[in-house]
């Protein structure tokens, strides 16, 4: 997708660092380039880091654990059944963890058809990017909105099936509104914002 005009606009960061450092110093406001970091830029490569963590977490533990091995289950309920969380809820955790550090971005894991309603998409830019990346394989959709006053650059990502560990779930929860989901199968989006100063 084309970006608008928003585009150019900037998170000052300093250079020369790594991708994740570059990221603290500049949302966390140490240091600053003239060039600074374009606001896309800075949702893809935090995007990077999350998809990353998400899918290692997802074969490495939960898939590996549970189907594989066999030593312990994934639950919704993990604290009262002594289990796994399961791949969304930790991104939730993440994301809840991450907003008590920083108001320099926000993200969330969301669907068109969530098990968990309140991962629901609430906002026209969510539901147009969450139909923008279930429609177009491995494109990602950029835009920008205005909620409660203030002006987000927005970006959303295609979520898909890493494991059959995520195929299973969702097509075998009692709450599930859709159970027909494949391997590689998109089933949701990540959602990045990210303030606009003017």
């Amino acid at each position: 997708m084309t970006l608008p005009s928003h585009s150019a606009r900037r998170i000052a960061v300093p250079v020369g660092l790594g991708a994740a450092a570059i990221l603290l110093m500049g949302f966390f406001g140490f240091g600053a380039s003239k060039s600074g970091l374009p606001l896309k830029d800075a949702a893809d490569m935090l995007h990077a880091v999350m998809e990353a963590d998400r899918t290692v977490y997802t074969r490495v533990v939960v898939q590996r654990l549970t189907l594989q091995d066999k030593v312990i289950t994934a639950s919704e309920h993990y604290s009262d059944e002594r289990a796994l969380p399961l791949p969304a809820q930790m991104f939730r955790l993440g994301a809840e963890a991450a907003s008590e550090k920083s108001n320099k971005f926000s993200y969330s894991l969301l669907s068109l058809t969530p098990i968990n309603k309140q991962n629901n998409a609430r906002t026209d830019i969510e539901r147009k990017g969450l139909e923008a990346v279930a429609s177009k394989k491995g494109e990602n959709f950029y835009g920008e909105e205005q909620l409660g006053g203030k002006r987000y650059f927005t970006a959303v990502y295609p979520d898909a099936a890493v494991t059959e560990a995520c195929v299973k779930c969702h097509n075998g929860h009692k709450d599930s509104p859709r159970r027909d989901f494949k391997l590689n199968d998109v089933m949701g989006g990540v959602v990045i914002r990210i303030p606009v100063s003017d």
